[in-house]
């Protein structure tokens, strides 16, 4: 393990705003993406690096659909740390929750980003009812570069000072 990087894996359910986290962190990430029914979805990977604290992470995004979890599995090889997007507007599903206990199973740092919270109809409450027992819970809007920037440097931080 090269101490001076990290690989971070993004997770989280169709829309949840995976790209959009990743993009807002690293406008010259790179997205392998098709055309869907909702505009377009990731279907193998996006990709970001930033240097935080000293530090260069790599950030993978992974697509958010069941039927892509042998990709998953691949870009999970290897990872320091977790991030599960959710979106704060709906209730938390199944596939969410499945990722969840899933990425617990994995022994790894694990940051929750509670995503869309700069909307009227955001509930974060509801997600951390839902998802109980994270340490690291962050209120972000992906759209938002500063609010991203903000909630990855914290978790960061919190890896570093585990390392």
């Amino acid at each position: 393990m090269d101490p001076s990087r990290l690989k971070i894996v993004v997770f989280g359910s169709f829309h949840a705003g995976k790209s959009t986290f990743i993009q807002a962190i690293d406008p010259e990430s790179h997205h392998v993406d098709a055309e869907c029914g909702d505009g377009t979805t990731t279907v193998a990977l996006d990709y970001g690096k930033v240097m935080v604290h000293d530090l260069h992470v790599h950030l993978y995004g992974t697509p958010g659909q069941e039927r892509f979890g042998f990709a998953r599995k691949i870009i999970m090889q290897g990872m320091d740390a977790a991030i599960l997007l959710v979106d704060c507007t709906c209730a938390v599903d199944a596939f969410t929750r499945d990722l969840y206990r899933d990425l617990v199973e994995c022994h790894i740092p694990i940051a929750l980003m509670l995503n869309k919270c700069d909307v009227t109809e955001s509930c974060p409450a509801m997600v951390r009812r839902d998802l109980p027992g994270s340490e690291h819970t962050y209120e972000i809007s992906a759209k938002d570069p500063e609010s991203a920037t903000a909630a990855l440097s914290r978790f960061v931080e919190v890896i570093s000072r585990a390392r």
